[in-house]
């Protein structure tokens, strides 16, 4: 699969322009820009509703291959208007895809390549799905083998992707779990050793923010770390800075708003593999 390391383009929806955000996508979007990474608006994304980008645009496979799964989350149950019309935006952008009626919001995804990291909430939205039956299929549509973790009850999304990042050459990067759930630690370790080397992150205390570091915008060679506001930022960006040498970190400020609205970076944003520009 098509790793954060392989993309080349990141996508947000133009409400990220509106007014409760646009001091954070300023940031973003003048530090891209910096670096000169091209990045774009997805169309027909208006809405302020319709920032996270991740979980409702398709999964990347291999450079013209992407996979479309159902969007349909239980949290979004009683609020179609969170629900932009993916198909529409496609269509405009000229990307074609492979449909899966699968319900699985993109961060729940993480790609590692060979692998894929999804957390066990896959089984509660699809109980029409045999256990083998759901993962044998997922491993066909996105040609890797799937890691399945523990889903951590105290997030009501269920994504892995504030969980566990991929760092490349079979290495990932855990969560400050080691600070505030140690039984929860356990399972992840075990779930993850066989597979990854691991590290942790560590900043000897929690806020109910401090999981949005590792929320980060990962595209190429570059990662983009949150700056929240708590005392934790610059410990975090120091502990991802190390822990991805083959990187070059930046902080992105104002994202405070975007974290109260229950996601970050990565959840903000879509990026790809893709012909430039």
């Amino acid at each position: 699969m098509i790793t954060n390391l392989d993309t080349n383009k990141v996508y947000l929806a133009k409400g990220m322009t509106s007014e409760n955000y646009v001091d954070a996508t300023g940031s973003l979007l003048g530090t891209l820009h910096n670096f000169g990474i091209h990045w774009n608006f997805l169309p027909l994304t208006t809405s302020p509703l319709h920032i996270w980008t991740r979980d409702y645009m398709p999964v990347q496979v291999s450079k013209r291959k992407f996979v479309r799964f159902n969007y349909c989350p239980d949290y979004l149950k009683d609020y179609p208007e969170y629900k932009p019309d993916t198909s529409a935006i496609l269509s405009a952008l000229g990307i074609q895809v492979m449909d899966s009626d699968i319900i699985i919001d993109g961060g729940n995804v993480i790609s590692c390549g060979d692998k894929v990291i999804m957390t066990d909430k896959i089984f509660r939205e699809n109980p029409d799905y045999a256990h083998d039956g759901l993962i044998d299929m997922l491993s066909q549509l996105l040609e890797a083998e799937i890691v399945l973790i523990s889903e951590d009850y105290y997030d009501e999304y269920g994504h892995a992707d504030g969980m566990v990042r991929y760092m490349g050459e079979g290495r990932v990067l855990l969560n400050n779990y080691c600070d505030f759930d140690k039984a929860l630690r356990k399972r992840l370790l075990a779930a993850l050793s066989p597979h990854f080397d691991i590290a942790e992150l560590h900043y000897g205390t929690y806020t109910d923010m401090s999981w949005a570091y590792i929320n980060f915008l990962h595209v190429g060679k570059y990662i983009f770390i949150p700056m929240i506001g708590d005392k934790l930022g610059e410990i975090a960006f120091r502990q991802i800075a190390d822990a991805f040498p083959q990187c070059e970190c930046h902080p992105i400020y104002h994202y405070e708003n975007i974290v109260r609205e229950g996601g970050a970076l990565n959840c903000s944003t879509w990026t790809i593999l893709t012909d430039l520009p």
